[in-house]
């Protein structure tokens, strides 16, 4: 049987949260994080999760995460060289869930809304507050036991989940697609958001409290001085050469096939001038390889400064995708000062503006091959678009937007 839970242990000395005025201050705070997503799993909403559990101890707080288990985490639920909680010399304590690969994305595992689990670790962490990053499996069990528990919950959207039930063929759920998320988000006291587009998409489907939780770039890792002739080179470009860059899964939601195809027009129409580089892996791998352009690059998923170096070598970013609840890819090519090809809608308009990027019709190749061979021809306007994408870019530090998220969650709490 769980007891009531009022988030502030008796033994803490930093008083109730909303005592606590220091700006990014986190030391009364006790995060329960539920995320079906983590690493060692790569991709940005789990990059988001582990820098928010690295700023939360950064700032003296603590942070319990659970998560769905995964073969490469090490046997006692954590990740090799994972942050440790500050002064206890251990690592971020971590619970993995059994699961299993999800039937329609298999790189994605889920787990069972298991709530006795649930009620066992907040029983045990005693947190402040519970955040379900998931709405569904770990999620689900979080805003159960959450409300047992009367802990303050807050929850939050990282997934386009309409355009992923187009891309993946599952109409059969539109019908309760929106009713459950609806559900399950106002079941919280604030929903978190990546931009103000979703923000919007949110509000209009009857979701109340809504906050954007934007994000930041690391401009010590994503940065121009990591050009490479080197690395132009060995993806077949010298200095009289267009290097387009593709960052992210090859998978459909991407707009990887929209991404093909134009890139084939502008090599076709302009041979020997343009190459193209891909750097990422997913479902479609196969078929985008068989589907290229002669002479297209497939470097595979990139890492630490090979990441680094691929960004910053290349002139332009193309980013087709629709699905983009904010578009971290987008943000880190910025700070690495390339060019931005994007299309018209969708939540990256808010980072490829018109000052920033030249913007194609959405879904579009022969636009998108345009927009290549306007850039190609006009090294001026290249050269514009890139340096107001990173100074943009600059301003999007990751200590801003946490403490921003730090605010948010210090008036949740004193609401208990």
């Amino acid at each position: 049987m769980v007891t009531r839970q009022t988030g502030r242990p008796a033994d803490r000395e930093t008083g109730r949260p909303e005592d606590r005025e220091t700006e990014g201050d986190a030391s009364w705070l006790r995060l329960a994080l539920f995320t079906d997503t983590y690493p060692p799993q790569i991709n940005g909403v789990a990059r988001t999760l582990e820098r928010l559990v690295r700023a939360i101890e950064a700032r003296g707080g603590a942070v319990h995460v659970v998560t769905v288990e995964d073969p490469a985490a090490s046997p006692d639920g954590t990740v090799s060289g994972a942050p440790r909680a500050p002064g206890s010399g251990l690592r971020t304590p971590i619970s993995r869930w059994p699961s299993v690969p999800f039937w329609a994305y298999p790189q994605l595992r889920v787990s069972a809304p298991a709530r006795m689990r649930a009620l066992d670790v907040i029983e045990r962490f005693r947190p402040t507050l519970v955040h379900a990053a998931t709405e569904f499996g770990v999620g689900l069990g979080a805003l159960v036991a959450a409300r047992e528990a009367r802990v303050p919950l807050v929850t939050s959207y990282h997934t386009h989940f309409e355009q992923y039930i187009h891309f993946y063929r599952l109409s059969f759920l539109n019908a309760i697609a929106w009713p459950y998320l609806r559900w399950f988000h106002n079941s919280g006291l604030r929903t978190f958001v990546p931009s103000g587009v979703v923000a919007r998409e949110l509000e209009a489907h009857g979701v109340r409290g809504v906050r954007v939780w934007g994000r930041g770039v690391e401009l010590d890792r994503f940065h121009p001085r990591f050009r490479s002739a080197d690395c132009r080179a060995r993806l077949g470009a010298n200095d009289g050469t267009l290097l387009v860059a593709y960052v992210g899964r090859l998978a459909p939601e991407k707009g990887i096939d929209v991404a093909l195809a134009g890139m084939r027009l502008a090599l076709e129409r302009q041979p020997g001038r343009v190459v193209f580089a891909l750097a990422g892996d997913g479902p479609a791998e196969a078929r985008c390889r068989a589907s290229a352009p002669p002479g297209t690059v497939f470097t595979g998923r990139l890492v630490g400064r090979a990441l680094s170096e691929f960004y910053a070598s290349a002139d332009v970013l193309v980013f087709p995708s629709l699905t983009e609840t904010f578009g971290n890819v987008v943000l880190e090519a910025m700070a690495s000062e390339l060019a931005l090809i994007a299309p018209d809608e969708g939540a990256t308009t808010e980072l490829a503006t018109s000052e920033r990027a030249l913007q194609f019709p959405a879904r579009d190749p022969a636009a998108l091959a345009a927009c290549v061979e306007r850039l190609l021809h006009d090294d001026s306007l290249r050269r514009r678009l890139a340096a107001a994408a990173l100074a943009e870019a600059r301003e999007r530090t990751w200590d801003r937007v946490f403490d921003r998220l730090l605010a948010d969650y210090r008036e949740v709490a004193a609401r208990i």
